[in-house]
């Protein structure tokens, strides 16, 4: 594992660390800004840019300043074409603004020069699509994800690396090998790149599903040694609650970042109808 280097250890502060005290301050809670074309709906929003950029600045607006962390799920702007990808970079924008920490749902995986233009698109100072941290796959082997992991670590962002989720295909790639299991391994590398930071979160998180069950403990994984965020999809309309958080990461609880999209959404477009939602959803992050 390599040092940090002086360009990794100078001037931002590192997004493990800012997470963590937006944590501590807010409450472990992330918003998805998932504008399905159905919520799109039920808002009274026309399926295109318009009701597109409407609900998401809607959303920021209500949770912006209640969440740790907001997620725009990429796919859903992606699919309006450039108009929808302009949207997503004036949301990213304005989650700045707002002094929220943004998370973008792109998933990204590859190998070499596009792995690199991938990591130069989400992560690199300057970019429109810049946001404080972006999921990825790491399922073309985790050393695949080399240029996004040290270009996060250059510019004080953070990565969100996919090891246990919940959907039912899930299990025949991510459980295999049993003891040495490939969730195990992108756990154990998630580990190992975490201790080129300092503090108590590294910038290298894991996505592990809210509703896994008990995965984490026939696989045994330990997650509390990953000393990183981990993103929880599946809180509330997945089916989790936050006592299931509770249970099912145990003495990794502080490190969870519960996500909840639909079930907070759905309570909108009003601003103070989303808040409270958000407001019930922390109150049960923190009581567990």
């Amino acid at each position: 594992m390599p040092e940090a280097t002086t360009a990794e250890t100078a001037g931002r502060e590192p997004f493990g660390s800012r997470l963590g005290r937006a944590m501590a301050d807010r409450g472990p809670l992330c918003v998805g800004i998932d504008p399905h074309p159905a919520l799109l709906q039920r808002w009274g929003l026309a399926d295109d840019v318009a009701g597109l950029e409407r609900f998401s600045l809607t959303v920021l607006e209500a949770v912006g300043s209640l969440a740790a962390a907001v997620k725009p799920q990429v796919a859903l702007y992606e699919r309006h074409g450039s108009a929808g990808m302009a949207v997503l970079e004036r949301v990213l924008a304005a989650s700045s603004d707002a002094g929220v920490l943004t998370i973008a749902d792109a998933k990204r995986g590859d190998v070499g020069s596009t792995m690199a233009a991938y990591a130069d698109a989400w992560l690199r100072d300057g970019s429109p699509l810049a946001a404080d941290s972006v999921t990825l796959s790491p399922y073309l082997g985790f050393e695949s994800l080399r240029p996004a992991l040290d270009l996060a670590a250059e510019s004080g962002r953070g990565v969100f690396v996919l090891a246990l989720t919940s959907n039912p295909e899930g299990a025949s790639v991510q459980h295999v090998g049993g003891a040495d299991s490939v969730a195990r391994r992108i756990v154990q590398a998630a580990a190992g790149e975490n201790r080129r930071y300092a503090g108590a979160l590294g910038s290298v998180g894991l996505v592990v599903g809210a509703t896994v069950g008990s995965a984490l403990t026939d696989l045994d994984l330990d997650l509390a040694a990953v000393r990183g965020p981990i993103l929880a999809p599946g809180l509330g309309a997945q089916g989790a609650t936050a006592a299931d958080l509770r249970r099912t990461f145990g003495g990794a609880y502080s490190q969870v970042l519960g996500t909840s999209s639909r079930d907070i959404l759905g309570a909108g477009p009003g601003v103070r109808e989303l808040q409270d939602a958000a407001r019930r959803t922390l109150d049960q992050l923190r009581a567990a």
